[in-house]
C-alpha cells in the first residue's frame, strides 16, 4: 500500500493531519502550476487553497482510479481554467507581476550578467506569450513543458483522450512560437520552456 493510500485510508477515517500531509505534499507543485495557468501568485494561491478544501470534502468519491496527486491536480486546473473564464474581459496583469512569477527581482539595480539578462527576459517573454494562448493550448504545455506531466496524466487531469492532448501540445507549441518569434532580437536565443523552469 502506497503512502498515498494510506493517508487517504486515514483522512477517511477521520484523521485530519493525513490529508494535511496530502496536501503539504503536493500544495507547491499545485501552485506552480495553477501560477502558470492564471499569471497571478495570489490568485493561484486562492485556487490552490479551493482545490485542497474541494479535494478534502470530496476525498470520499476519489476511486483510485489515476494517483491523488492526478485527481487534486484535476481539481485545481478546473478551477483555474473557470476562474479565467469569469475575468476573461478583465486587463492583463502588470509586468511586474510577470516578473515576480518569473522570479525576477523588479526592485533590484545591481548589475547582472549577460546571461542572467537574457534568461530573465525569455522567462518574461514566455510567460507574455503564454497568457495570448488560448486556455485549451496554454493548460496542456503548462502541465507538459513545465509541470512534467506524461500525457496519460495530462489526459487524465484535463479528461481529455490522448489524441487530443497530443493535438493541443502541437497546436499549441506552434502558435507559442508564432507569438514568440516577433519578440525575438537577434541576439537573443528563443526561449525554451524546459529550461525556464528549471530556472524559476
Amino acid at each position: 500500500m502506497s503512502q498515498d493510500t494510506q493517508l487517504i485510508s486515514a483522512s477517511l477515517d477521520g484523521d485530519t493531519d493525513a490529508f494535511g500531509q496530502l496536501a503539504f505534499k503536493y500544495q507547491d507543485r499545485l501552485f506552480n502550476t495553477l501560477a502558470y495557468l492564471l499569471g497571478s501568485q495570489e490568485e493561484a494561491e486562492d485556487i490552490m487553497q479551493d482545490a485542497l478544501f474541494q479535494a478534502y470534502t470530496k476525498l470520499q468519491t476519489f476511486q483510485g482510479n489515476s494517483s491523488f496527486y492526478t485527481w487534486l491536480y484535476r481539481i485545481g486546473v478546473n478551477l483555474a481554467l473557470s476562474h479565467r473564464r469569469k475575468k476573461k474581459n478583465q486587463p492583463h496583469q502588470s509586468v511586474e507581476i510577470r516578473r515576480e512569477l518569473a522570479g525576477e527581482d523588479v526592485e533590484s539595480g545591481a548589475e547582472e550578467p549577460l546571461e542572467s539578462v537574457l534568461r530573465s527576459e525569455r522567462s518574461h517573454q514566455l510567460h507574455q506569450a503564454l497568457d495570448l494562448l488560448d486556455d485549451e493550448q496554454r493548460s496542456v504545455l503548462v502541465l507538459r513543458e513545465l509541470e512534467g506531466c506524461n500525457y496519460d496524466e495530462i489526459s487524465s487531469i484535463l479528461d481529455l483522450p490522448p489524441g487530443t492532448v497530443r493535438s493541443r501540445i502541437h497546436r499549441g507549441r506552434k502558435a507559442l512560437k508564432a507569438l514568440l518569434q516577433p519578440q525575438m532580437d537577434d541576439s537573443i536565443t528563443p526561449p525554451d520552456l524546459a529550461e525556464v523552469q528549471q530556472n524559476k
